[in-house]
């Protein structure tokens, strides 16, 4: 095999990656524009410089051109978590296990800024993005249950899921509409030290 070759699969991923980029940004664009029922494949795939065909390559329909991001593949965050020290508290396995995401989210804040700000003003877009995080949710209360040795019926680990996932979405909309220049790790971080304190009411003012 020559060198050639070898680098042949790398040059088609990123390609991939950069046609499936643009019509994420050619979807989410239109949309904020115009609204989700004023913008057709058509006019995404237009703008993205790409034939509807190649558009069906890639996503089954417009609303999943919005929603779904490699970022939200919840698989390398329960890979994460299930790797971590078992002497790690489970609240702490779930932050460290977000790294990678936070990272990839806060590398492309912008379109980030802009996708939440698209569901935010068309909710029937909540439905998809939510049933995207079922399949993530289930698998983590499965590691979660192993880590804390009790059974699939204890109430710990979903709860501490659902409550580490709503920590999560709340600090990334503080920080998609915030102006000023903190990261999402920022707002991750005090979302979950909020959480390990127990959730307790904000100093009153002076």
């Amino acid at each position: 095999m020559t060198d050639t070759d070898q680098a042949a699969p790398g040059r088609r991923d990123r390609k991939k990656a950069q046609t499936r980029a643009a019509l994420t940004a050619a979807a989410l664009r239109l949309v904020a524009e115009r609204g989700l029922e004023h913008v057709t494949v058509e006019e995404i795939s237009e703008a993205a410089d790409v034939s509807s065909r190649t558009f069906f390559n890639y996503f089954t329909c417009k609303d999943e051109a919005l929603t779904d991001d490699p970022a939200l593949d919840g698989n390398p965050v329960v890979a994460r978590l299930a790797a971590a020290p078992a002497q790690v508290p489970t609240l702490q396995a779930v932050r460290l296990a977000l790294d990678e995401a936070i990272d990839t989210i806060q590398a492309d804040r912008e379109l980030w800024r802009l996708r939440l700000a698209v569901i935010t003003q068309n909710p029937a877009l909540l439905p998809r993005l939510v049933s995207g995080n079922i399949a993530t949710e289930r698998a983590m209360v499965s590691v979660i249950a192993t880590r804390l040795g009790v059974g699939a019926d204890h109430g710990l680990p979903p709860l501490i899921t659902a409550v580490t996932s709503a920590a999560f979405h709340t600090a990334m909309l503080r920080w998609s509409a915030s102006d000023d220049t903190r990261p999402l790790r920022d707002y991750v971080d005090e979302a979950f030290a909020a959480i390990a304190a127990g959730l307790p009411d904000p100093p009153s003012p002076s």
